[in-house]
């Protein structure tokens, strides 16, 4: 069983890898955030609108380091998973506003989108259910003799389904190529951890199942980083799964539509000063001599990138209703 991360030393980091941390973190962040605040209110994105504003640091930190031929099985609050995987904020936009040109081609026009040929898979809305697929699909790579391995992100509402524990138990059992990562951010919907469980690390749920664990600082993406980098390695040399769990805060309701009164105004302001973009701007103040226009520079790039894709987004077409039917049943 693996220590808390705590008792790994920090490894150097070069400052090209921390801007490109920094650059997925905004622009998940400021993409994000031009969805919700503005394209929802204004009437152009309809249903439901989730963000992970708060928890950028979990999917950059550790997607940052698939391969093209790993599968990921993000959740709503992992945006950035995608991104990394070379999908671009004007398909993501084009999905959100139903347009032909978006993921799912306008038959969606939520966050449940995913690529196959970019090895993402749609996000699933009761999130414990990726918990087996993740497992079916480092199964099958197995059975096929690659080596490759699946990221998982879940939360700490799925880790009380059954499906969550089925497929963590048989992914040890099989010992499994899988990388889970937990994004414990407090609450579920509105049920806090304390009203969920009486543990309050999710990661000795796994202890059970002989899974090896680790306990981060889900707001620290180097931390996270570090951590990815032992269960990724892990993972490939064929030991089977592994487990971090990110200790997070959802910095938002649950939706766009979910005010969150029910987080006391103490623990939001706590979590607000650890806010992970601020916290890796500070280490690259502290660590690498980095100023404040460097993140001016990457602030005013994404900002650029994310106007040029809403105004190309806002461009495609709706799908053709007499398409409706396509795609829909398989000729035979």
């Amino acid at each position: 069983m693996s220590a808390p991360a705590a008792a790994h030393p920090r490894t150097q980091v070069d400052r090209g890898l921390c801007e490109s941390l920094l650059y997925y973190m905004l622009m998940m962040r400021e993409l994000e955030e031009r969805i919700e605040l503005k394209l929802y209110r204004q009437g152009k994105v309809l249903g439901g609108c989730y963000t992970g504003r708060g928890q950028e640091a979990i999917p950059v930190g550790s997607a940052i380091l698939s391969r093209p031929g790993d599968w990921l099985t993000p959740s709503h609050r992992d945006m950035a998973a995608l991104l990394i995987r070379g999908i671009t904020p004007r398909e993501i936009l084009a999905q959100y506003m139903g347009r032909v040109s978006g993921l799912t081609r306008g038959r969606d026009g939520n966050m449940h989108m995913g690529c196959a040929e970019r090895h993402c898979v749609p996000i699933i809305s009761s999130i414990g259910a990726s918990i087996p697929v993740a497992g079916g699909l480092a199964f099958a790579m197995r059975y096929r003799g690659e080596s490759n391995i699946v990221f998982n992100y879940s939360g700490d509402g799925a880790s009380s389904r059954g499906d969550w524990h089925e497929g963590l138990n048989m992914a040890a059992v099989l010992n499994l190529p899988i990388v889970y990562l937990c994004n414990n951010n407090q609450y579920a919907y509105s049920t806090p951890l304390d009203q969920q469980m009486k543990i309050s690390d999710i990661a000795h749920r796994v202890a059970g199942y002989g899974m090896p664990f680790e306990i981060v600082d889900g707001n620290d993406v180097l931390q996270i980083h570090e951590a990815s980098q032992r269960a990724v390695a892990h993972a490939r040399a064929g030991r089977g799964p592994y487990f971090i769990e990110c200790k997070t805060f959802r910095m938002s309701g649950h939706s766009a539509h979910d005010a969150a009164d029910y987080v006391p105004t103490a623990q939001r302001e706590e979590w607000s000063r650890r806010d992970p973009i601020l916290m890796l701007q500070k280490q690259m103040v502290e660590g690498m001599g980095a100023d404040e226009q460097v993140f001016v520079n990457l602030r005013k790039r994404v900002l650029s990138e994310i106007e040029e894709a809403v105004s190309w987004a806002l461009d495609q077409p709706f799908p053709d209703p007499a398409t409706l039917e396509d795609d829909v049943y398989e000729s035979v």
